[in-house]
């Protein structure tokens, strides 16, 4: 292969992802000798990575040509591949923001990275960017294959599908992660396990869960009425037991997405299935109390870096575009008559086979109807937030919030329209500034 890739990395500084990433492309032959190009606004977190990313190359024996860049020209130019991590406002002050401000109103939430009102702020403040750094690709990249780690996924990705010409693929590690949970459970390989997933991102079902033609449900069912399942897994074994399939999405995940769990008005329920209230929060104060060793481990050159291959598809995807070798992976695309009872303009998840041809997504037909029903609701918040993002309409932000379901549950139309007021204003600087303009109530 005389083709050398050019790899960009957007949101560089997400140091651990980006290691692991690398690690997955350079480990193939056929790309060790790719141009990456790292880049990132943060200079310092940019430094250790490009640091690390030379390190890693060191390691695996190889001469790849890796630059790092504070310019997003220089970073785009020409690239054959674009894999976007950024976090627009970051923990401080975005993601505080989105879990403190409606707290106030006794609104929580668990990750509140995809849905709920923490979805759409950080979607709200997500978008614009992206769509800047899409018609920076359109100008410098037209062809470019953008493989997009960004949540709120559906979002990002329906947005950029709607308003631009780049052809993107959402990525997200939930379906084989889940996949390998199963197995654990069931005391399976997870190798010998056949499955078939389909829906929207974190809300994407297995339709098809076997070994060997044997249907694993059953078994499945059996965890659920005997409560044998991790008790961190208790939301997903209860929605099985009353939808009939498994959610590809991890239990503190999926209880901010119905409104079946986080009540405040019954609190029991938070017990019972074990629900990880401010999770996120919780998550990213570990990881930055823990960054700075880290950081001197990733770049002591006496200590020996790790190098193992992930379960990320991002590689398997540019490895199968370059070489021609088939495999499937789950990506999220536009519903181009991949789903039939899903909206077309929507966004899902489902098998994708990569080749020489390019990203395939596979026609799954019509899934379970009230698997389509719930994915709905769902469908009806992400819509409204990219219309909002899209056309700058204030008012679809109040009818997103107004139709989320954990949020809907929880708090009153006034509430509600009061608790988007507070966030937009909390996010001036964050969100275009025709946001911030409140409309008058009928």
């Amino acid at each position: 292969m005389t083709h050398k890739p050019v790899i960009t990395f957007i949101g560089a500084g997400s140091t651990v992802f980006a290691k692991n990433l690398l690690t997955d492309i350079l480990s193939f032959p056929e790309l060790a000798h790719s141009e990456i190009r790292l880049y990132d606004i943060n200079e310092e977190r940019l430094k250790t990575s490009d640091g690390v990313a030379h390190r890693l190359a060191q390691t695996l024996g190889i001469q790849p040509r890796i630059v790092a860049t504070l310019d997003r020209d220089q970073a785009l130019d020409g690239a054959d591949y674009a894999i976007n991590m950024i976090q627009v406002g970051g923990y401080q002050p975005a993601t505080v923001t989105d879990f403190e401000v409606p707290k106030k109103y006794g609104l929580r939430q668990t990750i509140a990275d995809t849905l709920g009102i923490g979805g759409i702020m950080r979607a709200l403040r997500t978008i614009p960017v992206f769509l800047e750094m899409a018609r920076d690709m359109e100008r410098l990249c037209p062809d470019v294959t953008h493989l997009n780690y960004v949540n709120p996924m559906v979002m990002n990705c329906w947005a950029l599908n709607k308003a631009t010409r780049i052809k993107t693929i959402g990525l997200c590690h939930s379906v084989q992660h889940t996949a390998q949970e199963l197995a654990s459970d069931l005391g399976i390989p997870v190798e010998e396990i056949n499955y078939v997933a389909a829906g929207i991102n974190h809300m994407a079902f297995y339709l098809k869960f076997e070994r060997n033609g044997e249907d694993l449900y059953p078994r499945l069912q059996e965890i659920a009425r005997t409560g044998k399942m991790p008790e961190w897994n208790r939301v997903r074994y209860e929605m099985l037991t009353r939808l009939g399939y498994f959610v590809t999405e991890s239990s503190e995940h999926f209880s901010e997405y119905v409104p079946y769990f986080i009540k405040s008005r019954n609190p029991e329920l938070i017990e019972r299935f074990n629900i990880p209230l401010d999770e996120y929060p919780r998550r990213c104060i570990n990881q930055i109390a823990g960054w700075e060793d880290l950081r001197q481990q990733l770049e002591d050159p006496h200590r020996p870096l790790e190098v193992q291959r992930s379960v990320e598809y991002g590689s398997l995807i540019i490895h199968s575009l370059e070489t021609g070798i088939p495999r499937v992976v789950y990506g999220n695309v536009q519903n181009d008559h991949l789903i039939d009872n899903l909206p077309l303009d929507c966004c899902v998840e489902v098998p994708v086979l990569v080749d020489r041809n390019g990203l395939q997504p596979t026609r799954i037909g019509k899934i379970p109807p009230q698997l389509a029903a719930l994915m709905q609701t769902n469908i009806n918040v992400q819509s409204l937030t990219v219309e909002a993002a899209l056309t700058g309409n204030r008012e679809h932000i109040y009818h997103a919030a107004m139709l989320d379901p954990h949020t809907s549950t929880e708090l009153t139309l006034d509430e509600i329209w009061a608790l988007v007021d507070d966030l937009l204003e909390a996010h001036r600087g964050w969100v275009p500034e025709g946001f911030l303009k409140s409309p008058v109530l009928g």
